[in-house]
């Protein structure tokens, strides 16, 4: 059977190499490994600049035409996040303050030594946990759809608005028809999609479920647990104005949690998934901030 998704990421993985960029496996400790695509060439002075993507695809799926539109101007490195794509490792953690030593760790290691952080959703937490605890790495961040923590209060809310009660449930569907939901909460107007292509999205989705699952545990803390950092960082928030998940309601609190270091631009008619949905309009309000 021919496999849309195989075929698709072979032509996207040469477009990314036209524009300089190519794969590397980072070793952070002994069985702990991250995937990074990176600049072929990085001796250059380009800033840096870090995308993280959310919980659905790996790094490329999600900010592949971020990064073909910035790869010439930019310093672009779009890791996996553990468990997602081609990195994995042997520890127990499960913790956003994990995943977010990893991503430093294999920044520092590239040579990365300040960068701009570009977050969606479950990256967007990585970002700002990144922001708190490395603030001579991280430079900047814009955060698309996301929160500084899943707090139980937060996440309540958002499960009530999408009709689930928990985030595995959502966000690791077991049928194509599961996954078909997903993506149609995720954005504004998702057009339909051949169902084989829902089967293809779901195989991948399904590779390290127990992980992904506990990861998706670890994330959701009391709200006692949780304080407002102080962050040095200018915050830039870009939205999709439609977004179920996390609507501009939970946006605009999340600006005044930040302060005045914050500033907040919503897209129209895009979700959850703005930077897939409307990538014209999300590269230019990203180049504007960039700039």
């Amino acid at each position: 059977m021919v496999r849309f998704l195989s075929i698709y990421k072979t032509f996207l993985h040469g477009a990314l190499k036209l524009v300089g960029m190519t794969t590397q496996a980072v070793e952070i400790e002994p069985g702990t490994v991250l995937n990074f695509w990176l600049p072929t060439d990085t001796t250059n002075n380009k800033p840096a600049l870090v995308f993280l993507h959310g919980f659905g695809f790996d790094g490329i799926l999600t900010w592949q035409f971020q990064v073909l539109a910035l790869a010439k101007t930019h310093a672009v490195y779009v890791p996996d996040f553990l468990f997602f794509g081609g990195s994995f490792t042997d520890r127990p953690e499960r913790t956003v303050e994990f995943q977010s030593e990893c991503m430093a760790r294999g920044l520092r290691k590239l040579g990365v030594e300040r960068c701009t952080l570009v977050g969606l959703s479950y990256g967007g937490m990585v970002a700002f946990k990144m922001a708190e605890m490395y603030p001579d790495l991280v430079e900047s961040m814009v955060v698309t759809c996301s929160v500084m923590a899943l707090t139980e209060s937060v996440s309540n809310a958002a499960l009530q608005r999408i009709g689930f009660s928990s985030w595995p449930d959502y966000l690791l569907p077991k049928t194509a028809d599961g996954t078909k939901t997903l993506l149609d909460i995720a954005t504004y107007n998702l057009p339909i999609l051949p169902q084989f292509i829902y089967k293809e999205i779901l195989e991948t989705i399904s590779i390290y479920r127990k992980e992904k699952t506990e990861l998706l545990e670890a994330l959701v803390i009391s709200d006692r647990e949780f304080t407002i950092p102080h962050y040095p960082q200018k915050v830039y928030l870009l939205w999709g104005e439609n977004d179920l998940i996390f609507d501009m309601e939970t946006a605009r609190n999340l600006k005044q949690q930040v302060g005045q270091k914050a500033t907040l631009k919503a897209i129209e008619k895009a979700g959850h998934l703005v930077n897939l949905e409307r990538p014209c309009i999300y590269n230019r309000e990203l180049k504007r901030i960039l700039a």
